[in-house]
């Protein structure tokens, strides 16, 4: 039987996916005016986040044709930007890196990503601009939750060798991401060394988010002073967003510190990282302090959020 209300609704979504497209040129035959297509530039974007993969996860998750696949990494293997690797624990699984000209290669077409999307924000009022996150949000949930719930995440203390995946993983990610330098890395470097030299186990705490017995995020709660706990250092990687990872970091970060009895919770962050921000905007945290600045090469507006742990 015909039902004229969802033929309607066909027609809405058919209608947004054609101007989504075309306001992102995604037609095009090569993405962002750079030597590759929207397939080659999503695999790039792939290897370019992770320490290492197989091309059986890639062609899984980016949905794509096996053979496809590996017409586009013979490409980035003639090309010099792939390397290729042999896993030592098993011979049947190759791994795939990006080299140093891979990386090269990516990071343009991610500032160029980034630069493009910046443009098409810049166009709206702020509360335009969050609105319409909010909206591609909710498409994306509602898209995903269908497979994403059947996902495994875990949850745990750090242990050697977590903290300099932690260094690693923020300097690489907020340099592909947001373009910072190497200082915003050092940062990262010297808040978790003090962290490992002054552990205080029954007020402090590290966690560790593992998706397939792999690392994909983490979060600190370190002492301020006897009242206060700071959170920090809460990261996630892009393959793992939208599976409510941040949230729950965030959430037992709260937990641990009301039951080791801080009175407030503070972090520092900028105005930019608008996912973490809707997290901790979620969790109760409210805006004490903003200021403009520069910082890790970039000009940013840090701010300060405050959690009143008794209310």
């Amino acid at each position: 039987m015909h039902n004229p209300v969802f033929a309607e609704r066909v027609h809405a979504v058919r209608q947004f996916t054609r101007f989504y497209t075309k306001e992102l040129g995604i037609l095009h035959e090569r993405l962002l005016s750079s030597p590759y297509s929207l397939a080659e530039s999503r695999v790039l974007y792939e290897l370019a986040h992770r320490s290492k993969c197989t091309a059986k996860q890639l062609a899984t998750e980016l949905d794509l044709d096996p053979g496809y696949l590996s017409r586009i990494i013979a490409r980035f293997a003639r090309e010099r930007l792939v390397r290729r690797e042999r896993s030592t624990e098993d011979s049947r699984h190759i791994y795939l890196t990006l080299t140093k000209k891979g990386k090269s290669a990516f990071l343009p077409l991610n500032r160029a990503s980034s630069k493009q999307v910046s443009g098409i924000l810049h166009r709206l009022p702020e509360p335009e601009q969050s609105r319409l996150v909010r909206a591609m949000a909710e498409v994306e949930h509602a898209l995903s939750s269908q497979t994403k719930s059947q996902v495994k995440v875990t949850f745990r203390p750090h242990r050697p060798g977590d903290i300099g995946w932690v260094i690693q993983r923020h300097g690489a990610l907020y340099s592909q991401e947001y373009g910072w330098d190497e200082s915003f890395e050092a940062l990262v470097a010297e808040i978790a060394a003090q962290f490992i030299k002054n552990f205080d186990p029954k007020r402090e705490r590290c966690w560790i988010a593992e998706l397939d017995c792999e690392p994909v995020g983490s979060v600190f709660l370190v002492r301020q002073s006897d009242e206060v706990a700071k959170l920090r250092l809460l990261l996630v990687e892009p393959q793992a967003r939208g599976l409510g990872i941040g949230r729950r970091l965030v959430d037992d970060c709260i937990a641990f510190a009301r039951a080791a009895g801080y009175r407030r919770m503070v972090l520092w962050t900028q105005n930019n990282l608008t996912a973490a921000r809707n997290i901790y905007r979620r969790a109760g945290f409210r805006i004490t302090d903003e200021k403009p600045q520069r910082s890790f090469g970039a000009d940013l507006v840090s701010e300060t959020w405050e959690l009143d742990l008794h209310t």
